[in-house]
């Protein structure tokens, strides 16, 4: 069996990280999906515990205090992080966790976890990626104009990561991330003894 890894997936606002990752778990029920903790306000239809586990600043500030999270970052005006204990379990039983964050909280994991996966995941222009944070209506137009700009800043981050993905059609950029995901299956170091596998199946 191959040992477990991390796919940390980010992008700007309205790359449509969330709709992709949406789309990469009902394909493949074998990847665990990491939820992340967040002070913003629930959108409609997002569950607590499933979408995000929405806590008080106060709450989110005592697990920083217990060095509870893998990382954790300012956005958009909200408080976001990673619980370190479920990713490293999963990790640990040799499971794949896809983890969705924000570009702040990537190059965090990298600088503490190498060991991980960085998907960037752009639009295909930014003018679709405005349209596509207004049609959502879950911001005010204040909120819509700061990630729009934040969006910019973050592209400039792209290569800080190992792969990047253009999100024009959803099961496209869902396919190039399965692709992805196969050849990281069957790196060598992700093998504790390829030897002894071979042979095993040669001696059956």
């Amino acid at each position: 069996m191959s040992a477990g890894f991390l796919l940390v997936l980010s992008g700007p606002s309205g790359s449509g990280k969330g709709t992709v990752s949406e789309a990469i778990m009902k394909k493949n029920k074998e990847i665990v999906y990491s939820t992340s903790v967040t002070t913003r306000r629930s959108r409609p239809g997002e569950v607590s515990g499933q979408n995000y586990f929405f806590v008080s600043k106060e709450e989110f500030e005592e697990m920083v205090e217990k060095d509870e999270l893998l990382e954790h970052a300012f956005v958009h005006t909200n408080y976001y992080g990673t619980p370190k204990k479920f990713v490293f379990d999963e990790i640990e039983k040799g499971e794949i966790v896809l983890l969705e964050i924000d570009v702040q909280g990537a190059l965090q994991i990298k600088k503490k976890y190498k060991e991980a996966i960085f998907i960037f995941l752009i639009p295909p222009t930014m003018e679709e990626l405005k349209n596509r944070l207004i049609k959502r209506d879950t911001e005010t137009e204040e909120e819509i104009n700061t990630r729009y700009k934040n969006a910019f800043r973050e592209l400039n981050f792209v290569g800080e990561y190992d792969y990047f993905v253009v999100n024009d059609k959803v099961d496209e950029a869902v396919t190039d991330i399965e692709n992805i995901i196969a050849a990281e299956k069957l790196r060598v170091k992700r093998h504790k003894d390829i030897k002894s596998e071979v042979l095993k199946e040669k001696r059956n």
